[in-house]
């Protein structure tokens, strides 16, 4: 047995599934390949062999020479193998078509996995007359006869024939929180020494929440870049407003949900800390970027309004799936959190590195009016962001902190609850008409805001149960609570209806 036993238990899941790619104009094999509008940056799922050769051919066109440097990020956990050219990972194999926290996994520990689950697919294979068993994202088991069976750091090393500036950097990240700090930090010190004009391509296994992040990322790298290169050569244009080109100025429509601007308590104590309003400004312009059309991207994912749309489904689901999204949820406003820090960051960086060239730097850099422009290519990062996060300590404790601090449940108005009350303790089986009555009266003018559909309904529904639960009568309530321990009944309205009138019978 290996030195990992755990990879020897793994199962042999497919990447591509049927309905993968989200996205019109397909790169056949390049599952949701798309270009973030106003940057040389890419995000995209796992490709096939082919699909990578077709997407670098895509990135690299007609006008970007192919033997030039292209930095290509994987942010996969999971370990992977190319059978017959088709991407196939090891998955725990209770985490098949589900997200896979994997835990503490490194680029060398994922390269390591990855070379011991080629020996345990060539075993496999073997000992099945020359075919691999695995399955697809639904559990359905198949199989193919394997003719060519390889690494993922092979198909690389393959690629570099034709494109020998490829450089590919694997930072294996979590799906929903913030990816550490020291992953921040790797992608930096890979982009550092790159032209602005060098393309940037992220991927995970669909090109989404992970892959959307990283993509994040190196934006606010490329506006480092911009910042730190190009002001100084901007100012030499006559005629040209600063202002407008000014990321930290970006305004979200004040129509939208305070939640879908990102308005989280947690998030404003954040700005506050930094004093850098500019940093959420440019963040929210660069997530806006990355997300679907409707916020001015080519995307699929939302990193912030994302979290005020799983806040909104939190509101009609069951208890255990709440459990769930409420986790979920906290990790997705812990990512946003990180990325706003990270570009407070970035945009420390830039002043830095403008005001940290040499007088040598500065001479050879020099523009008419005493201005300078350093190439994108040489500009310097002394700061890791361990260390600027070390120097705002305070910040760990505030994102873990004020993660949760969500209305995570409506308020019922005072006098409402106060009138159910009151029809309840006066004679709750006399009154359990009105009572219902104005308990869905209540939840209509509470859910008002909410488009008329199922989730509508539904939100309403549990609004009910929860409150019918909430006025029982002592005696009543302890039967009640009693029987929903042994799961004889659920926290459901007519259940609960029930054994208040005619169950009466059912004892816990």
């Amino acid at each position: 047995m290996g030195e990992n036993p755990e990879i020897w238990k793994a199962a042999a899941m497919a990447d591509h599934f049927e309905k993968i790619q989200k996205l019109p104009d397909p790169i056949v094999g390049c599952p949701n390949f798309r270009r973030v509008p106003g940057y040389k940056v890419y995000c995209c799922g796992q490709p096939t062999i082919a699909g990578f050769e077709a997407a670098l051919a895509k990135v690299t066109g007609t006008a970007y020479p192919k033997e030039g440097k292209i930095i290509w990020f994987n942010l996969r956990q999971e370990p992977n193998v190319y059978v017959n050219g088709e991407p196939i990972c090891a998955r725990p194999p209770n985490k098949i078509g589900e997200y896979a926290e994997l835990g503490n996994v490194t680029r060398d520990s994922a390269k390591a996995d990855e070379e011991e689950f080629v020996k345990v697919c060539e075993g496999r294979a073997k000992e099945n007359g020359g075919k691999l068993k695995f399955v697809d994202i639904n559990k359905a088991e198949k199989e193919v006869e394997v003719k060519e069976l390889v690494t993922l750091s092979s198909v690389i090393e393959g690629l570099k024939a034709k494109f020998p500036g490829l450089v590919h950097m694997r930072i294996p990240v979590c799906n929903s929180a913030a990816p550490l700090e020291s992953d921040f930090d790797i992608l930096v010190k890979t982009l550092v020494g790159s032209n602005i004009n060098t393309p940037v391509i992220i991927n995970d296994q669909v090109g989404l929440s992970r892959a959307t992040t990283g993509c994040v990322a190196a934006c606010l790298f490329k506006e480092f870049q911009i910042s730190a290169s190009f002001e100084g050569l901007v100012e030499t244009v006559p005629g040209v407003n600063l202002d407008l080109l000014k990321m930290d100025r970006y305004k979200m429509d004040p129509t939208k949900d305070a939640l879908f601007r990102g308005e989280f308590e947690v998030i404003k104590e954040l700005v506050a800390e930094l004093k850098d309003e500019g940093a959420k400004n440019e963040c929210d312009k660069v997530i806006d970027k990355n997300g679907p059309p409707k916020t001015g991207g080519t995307g699929i994912k939302q990193l912030r309004e994302n979290i005020a749309e799983s806040k909104l489904s939190y509101e009609i689901m069951d208890d255990a799936a709440q459990v769930f999204l409420k986790s979920k949820i906290m990790d997705n406003i812990h990512k946003y959190f990180y990325l706003i820090a990270f570009t407070a960051y970035m945009r420390q960086a830039a002043d830095l590195a403008r005001n940290a060239a040499s007088d040598e730097d500065k001479a050879k850099n020099a523009l008419t009016g005493g201005k300078t422009a350093i190439p994108g290519d040489q500009l310097k990062v002394t700061k890791s962001f361990a260390s600027f996060m070390e120097e705002h300590s305070s910040l760990r404790a505030i994102v873990e902190d004020g993660k949760g601090k969500l209305q995570w449940e409506r308020d019922i108005p005072a006098a409402a609850l106060a009138n159910l009350e009151s029809l309840a303790s006066t004679d709750f089986k006399a009154n359990l008409g009105k009572i219902i009555h104005d308990i869905y009266q209540t939840a209509h003018t509470m859910f008002s805001d909410m488009p008329q559909g199922d989730h509508k309904k539904r939100a309403k529904y549990r609004f009910a149960s929860k409150t019918l639960m909430r006025i029982l009568p002592t005696d009543l309530k302890g039967e009640v609570e009693a029987l929903i321990e042994k799961k004889s009944i659920t926290l459901d309205l007519y259940e609960i209806l029930g054994q208040c009138t005619w169950g009466q019978g059912l004892k816990a």
